[in-house]
């Protein structure tokens, strides 16, 4: 009782600091809907990395990924690397030209970045923010259960309860200042996160024997959890991975992060926040997978491999470290969770409902309304995190993606055209996942953007075809 008493205390004790965080961010915000969407455009560097980080990673590197770890052992490895190399090919070639570009063409949100100035732009607009909404609504009500599982481990509480926490406490502090103090609070979010995954994953090496001693017993569990090679890959490794990069550069169809460069203050500081964003991540991904591969050895009998993390970290650490562990893994679902409801609610607000576009006040009621519809995802839904997370970043990247970098690019294009490559993109990723299965093979991401591509090639060959005769 005492113990379930000290990690209480020091949760909440965390969970008030987000809180109040997210509300001194009020006393810097301007009552304006370009404030709430994109902080004036202010954000330093430092902020930038952080929030885009804690952002990106969220509960998919706490639950999914140490469970993906535990699961596959030490070749989990490969999406990691596969993933970072894409997300910084992306940061290197597409953030500046975007920072740039939204600042030129006053976009303030995804949406309206992607439909710019083209006859008829208001079709883009819409069919891209009904993807955002959807898509980005089921990425965050997984957040939502990510977070609630450890709620689960820890307290024994039902699902839902972890669940409508989450909801409240991100409610409160996007009604308080927006994306501003969505950034700032994931900031101190992602201190937390990198702090908590080294803590514990120091204290399940040394349970563990140290690192030869993991390495010795993992082989002796499952041979195939020491090997580098993936196991049973049915097109070989080299697609594998080059699924995996392309995966990462899918980041560019993703708004929930696309909005953090285009709120830094110059497209000057885009490399720092880059070079920040990749240490900080590399160092949370490479812990998260030692974890669960400690994990594995350490728990033999768990049943959900993304409980791997909370359950650890209630058998060998302190309560009031315990409680530490629950913060940074909550603090990984709120960071992403808060801003898919602020990109969300952009989207509703601004794109598809563009009469509500200058009020301050229906932009927070929109925040409500995404949140209680996210609310109802999340209890009714699928609980495998990994999975739901992999498959909403798939097809956002798809159908968003190869768009977005017509548009960085400054490429000529029609609405049709537009219009076609999200559809297409979106249907290359769900034919590659759903009908032919080969994502086991490759990601879908590949497919789903080369889709996208190849209609815009298309278009541009006919048009020109057109034009000669």
């Amino acid at each position: 009782m005492t113990n379930t008493v000290t990690i209480a205390a020091t949760f909440i004790a965390f969970l008030l600091l987000f809180t109040a965080v997210g509300i001194y961010s009020a006393t810097q915000k301007e009552d304006t809907t370009a404030d709430y969407l994109l902080a004036s455009r202010s954000v330093n560097p430092w902020l930038t990395a952080l929030s885009a980080m804690s952002t990106g990673q969220s509960g998919y590197l706490f639950a999914g990924q140490v469970g993906f770890a535990y699961s596959i052992g030490i070749s989990a490895i490969w999406l990691t690397i596969g993933w970072a190399i894409g997300d910084y090919i992306a940061w290197w070639f597409v953030f500046r030209n975007l920072r740039e570009i939204s600042e030129e063409t006053s976009s303030e949100t995804v949406s309206t970045f992607l439909a710019q100035n083209n006859k008829g732009a208001r079709s883009i607009t819409i069919i891209s923010a009904l993807i955002t909404i959807a898509f980005l609504g089921s990425y965050a009500a997984a957040q939502l259960v990510a977070g609630s599982k450890a709620l689960y481990v820890m307290f024994d509480w039902d699902m839902y309860v972890g669940i409508v926490l989450g909801a409240i406490i991100v409610v409160i502090y996007c009604f308080s200042g927006g994306i501003r103090a969505s950034i700032w609070t994931d900031a101190v979010q992602a201190t937390i996160m990198i702090g908590s995954l080294l803590m514990l994953l120091f204290v399940a090496l040394f349970y563990s024997g140290g690192i030869g001693e993991l390495w010795t017993k993992l082989g002796a569990i499952d041979s195939g959890l020491t090997s580098l090679n993936p196991d049973k890959l049915p097109w070989g490794f080299f697609p594998f991975f080059i699924g995996w990069v392309v995966a990462g550069f899918g980041v560019v169809g993703q708004p929930h992060i696309l909005v953090r460069g285009m709120a830094i203050d110059s497209a000057e500081n885009i490399g720092k926040a880059r070079d920040l964003k990749a240490i900080c991540g590399l160092v949370n991904s490479f812990s998260a997978i030692g974890i669960g591969l400690a994990g594995r050895v350490l728990l033999t009998q768990l049943g959900d491999s993304e409980l791997a993390l909370p359950t650890l970290s209630q058998e060998l650490l302190p309560a009031i470290l315990v409680g530490v562990m629950l913060a940074g893994l909550f603090s990984a679902t709120m960071s992403t969770a808060d801003s898919l409801i602020l990109s969300c609610s952009a989207a509703l607000t601004q794109d598809i409902f563009p009469n509500l576009a200058k009020s301050y006040n229906l932009a927070k009621l929109g925040t409500l309304t995404v949140t209680a519809i996210v609310l109802s995802i999340a209890i009714a839904g699928d609980d495998n995190v990994f999975e739901i997370v992999n498959f909403s970043w798939s097809i956002l990247a798809s159908s968003l993606g190869p768009l977005l970098l017509v548009r960085v690019w400054r490429l000529p294009i029609t609405t049709t055209v537009a219009i076609a490559m999200m559809g297409g993109g979106m249907t290359g990723a769900l034919i590659w996942r759903v009908v032919l299965g080969f994502n086991a093979a490759i990601n879908e991401v590949l497919a789903g953007m080369l889709a996208g591509i190849l209609v815009y090639l298309i278009f541009n060959f006919a048009q020109q075809r057109r034009g000669a005769d």
